[in-house]
């Protein structure tokens, strides 16, 4: 996002390098942003012990969990902050920043649908969106990049907020707000997913387009003489429909 990694639209003009989507050469793959990208994967299998040990429900082991979600979740935050307010943008950074969220994301919601305390239902709906939408990335990465928007980067903070809840060992009031909040993640999650495919076929429509006008300028610049030809032909064409009138 930065996971969670997190949205101009498709389609923009020309312009200069951007440090974001055009990082330089000479960027360091190894850097504070990668460092802490890393460290959030590596936090995965630690969250998932805490979180499943003493049988999962386990109150002090359950805090724990939080707090090492808690930590993972900020620093998905501060990664993407430092990578593009210092230029540290990388290949490894852009690869590995969303494969960290989703296995965060992922792994809890998975964790908590096993111990039984989240519907699966919930859990199959948000990881199909994000599995789905990472597909979508890969669909149109040649013509294009679909930034992140502020919809998208409201699901991200709601569904860290419910899922935060969901590890707590709340009281029955605490655990009410916690479905609520995850009710309205859930909700921001589907129609951001709608919204991403929407502009996702729009950019790849524009990509298509545009390869196909390249196409023809090239065609008509190594073959000027075939292109005269053609407007000769058309114009005759015109020419004689006249006359027959």
């Amino acid at each position: 996002m930065s996971a969670g990694t997190s949205e101009s639209r498709p389609g923009s003009a020309a312009r200069g390098p951007d440090p974001i989507t055009d990082p330089v050469n000479s960027v360091p793959v190894v850097n504070i942003a990668n460092i802490l990208t890393s460290f959030r994967i590596v936090l995965v299998p630690v969250f998932l012990v805490a979180l499943f040990a003493d049988g999962g429900h386990n109150t002090v082991w359950r805090i724990v969990a939080f707090a090492i979600f808690a930590v993972a979740a900020i620093t998905d935050r501060y990664d993407g902050m430092i990578a593009r307010s210092r230029g540290l943008i990388t290949d490894f950074g852009k690869l590995a920043d969303p494969i960290a969220d989703k296995a965060l994301m992922g792994s809890a919601l998975i964790g908590l649908s096993i111990l039984g305390d989240l519907w699966w239902w919930v859990t199959i709906v948000i990881l199909a969106r994000e599995l789905g939408i990472t597909a979508l990335r890969f669909w149109v990465l040649r013509h294009g990049v679909i930034a992140a928007s502020r919809g998208g980067k409201l699901k991200t903070l709601l569904q860290s907020i419910a899922i935060g809840l969901y590890i707590l060992p709340l009281p029955a009031a605490g655990h009410v707000v916690a479905v609520v909040i995850m009710m309205a993640a859930l909700v921001v999650t589907v129609v951001t997913g709608v919204d991403y495919l929407w502009h996702a076929l729009l950019l790849r429509a524009r990509g298509r387009a545009a390869a196909d006008a390249a196409r023809r300028h090239d065609a008509a610049v190594s073959d000027p003489a075939s292109t005269a030809d053609h407007s000769s032909t058309g114009s005759r064409s015109s020419a004689g429909e006249r006359d027959a009138r």
